[in-house]
C-alpha cells in the first residue's frame, strides 16, 4: 500500500472534511462553512507541518477511526479524546507517525463536542469554490464520511512541529458570548433586551453546524410581523417566533427574515463549537444598548412604535 490515502473504518456520528471555508461568497447564497473550532483546526495542521488552510477531519461527539494506506503523521486536537493506533494508546495533541495499514482511532470526546484530525499533506478531496469544506446547509463540498469511504492525502509539506505542550481551554462550563447590539435590537422591548442579558439560557440539543440553538426565557418583542429577507452574517443572533436566540455558525443561511438582535464577533465563536447541550449561555453586550433610548420620546416618555 503506497498510495497516499486513508479508508474510513468508523465514520462516527458526524465526521466532515473542513478547512477555512468559503468566505466572500454570500452574494451567491453560499455560506462560509469551514471548521467550527478554527483554533483547534489551525493547531492540528501546525503540529503535522501543514499550512493552516489544509483540510482536516472534524468529528462530532463520538470521534472516528481511519486506516492509513501509507505511513503518515497525524495529530488530534479540539475536544480531548482517547487516541489509539491499532488499539495501543497514542498521544492526543501531539504529532504521531501512524504506520501504513494501521488504524488510528479518535474515540468519544471526554468533554466538548468536536475533535480535529490533521494528516501530513492534508485531506485533498476535490475543492468547490476554492474550499474542500463540507457545507451541511447547501450540500457543497465533500459529503460527510461513511464507513468504507476512501479519501486522498496530499504530499507532506514540511517536518512536523515539535510541541512540549498544547494549550487547551478546558471544558466549556459556561458559554460567554459578547455581542454587538443591532441591527434589529429596536424590534425588542427594553424587557426583552434585559431578558437577553440576564436570562438563564442553555445550549439546546437541537444545535448543529448551522446554528447554536438555546433554551430559556423568550424575548419580548416590540413589533409584530417579520422582516423581508436580509443578509445574515456569521455570528448573528437571530430571534425566531419562539423568542429564543439562535447563534448562526459557519453553515448558516446567508439571508433570513427574522430579526437579528445582535452579532457575536467571530473571535468568540470557537467555544460554541465545543459547548455540549445543557451548557449555560450568557449574552454580554459589547456597548450600551441604545434601543430603549431610541424608542423614548421627549423627557423619556415612550414614543409611538415605528410602523
Amino acid at each position: 500500500m503506497t498510495d497516499r490515502a486513508f479508508s474510513v473504518a468508523r465514520a462516527g456520528a458526524l465526521t466532515t472534511v473542513q478547512d477555512l471555508g468559503r468566505p466572500g461568497n454570500a452574494h451567491l447564497g453560499v455560506p462560509r462553512a469551514g471548521a467550527l473550532d478554527e483554533p483547534a483546526h489551525r493547531l492540528a495542521n501546525r503540529l503535522v507541518g501543514n499550512p493552516e488552510s489544509a483540510a482536516t477531519l472534524e468529528t462530532t461527539l463520538t470521534g472516528c477511526a481511519v486506516r492509513l494506506r501509507t505511513a503518515t503523521t497525524v495529530a488530534v486536537t479540539g475536544a480531548p479524546c482517547p487516541v489509539t493506533i491499532d488499539g495501543r494508546p497514542a498521544p492526543w495533541g501531539a504529532p504521531v507517525l501512524v504506520p501504513a495499514g494501521a488504524v488510528l482511532d479518535a474515540g468519544p470526546a471526554t468533554h466538548g463536542l468536536r475533535s480535529y484530525l490533521a494528516f501530513a499533506g492534508g485531506v485533498t478531496t476535490e475543492p468547490v469554490l476554492g474550499s474542500r469544506a463540507a457545507d451541511l446547509l447547501s450540500g457543497l463540498g465533500t459529503e460527510p464520511l461513511t464507513d468504507g469511504a476512501v479519501l486522498p492525502l496530499g504530499p507532506s509539506y514540511s517536518p512536523p512541529a515539535g510541541a512540549d505542550a498544547v494549550p487547551h481551554p478546558g471544558p466549556v462550563r459556561e458559554l460567554l458570548l459578547p455581542f454587538v447590539p443591532g441591527p434589529r435590537d429596536d424590534w425588542f422591548t427594553a424587557t426583552g433586551m434585559h431578558t437577553l442579558t440576564t436570562g438563564r439560557f442553555r445550549v439546546s440539543p437541537a444545535s448543529n453546524r448551522i446554528g447554536l440553538r438555546t433554551e430559556g426565557p423568550p424575548l419580548e418583542r416590540a413589533r409584530t410581523g417579520e422582516l423581508p429577507s436580509e443578509g445574515m452574517p456569521l455570528g448573528a443572533l437571530q430571534i425566531p417566533p419562539d423568542g429564543l436566540p439562535v447563534l448562526f455558525l459557519h453553515d448558516h443561511p446567508t439571508t433570513g427574515g427574522y430579526p437579528v438582535i445582535g452579532v457575536v464577533p467571530e473571535r468568540y465563536l470557537a467555544p460554541a463549537a465545543q459547548a455540549v447541550p445543557g451548557t449555560p449561555v450568557r449574552f454580554v453586550p459589547r456597548r450600551p444598548i441604545a434601543a430603549q433610548a431610541r424608542r423614548a420620546g421627549p423627557r423619556g416618555r415612550p414614543a409611538q412604535p415605528a410602523p
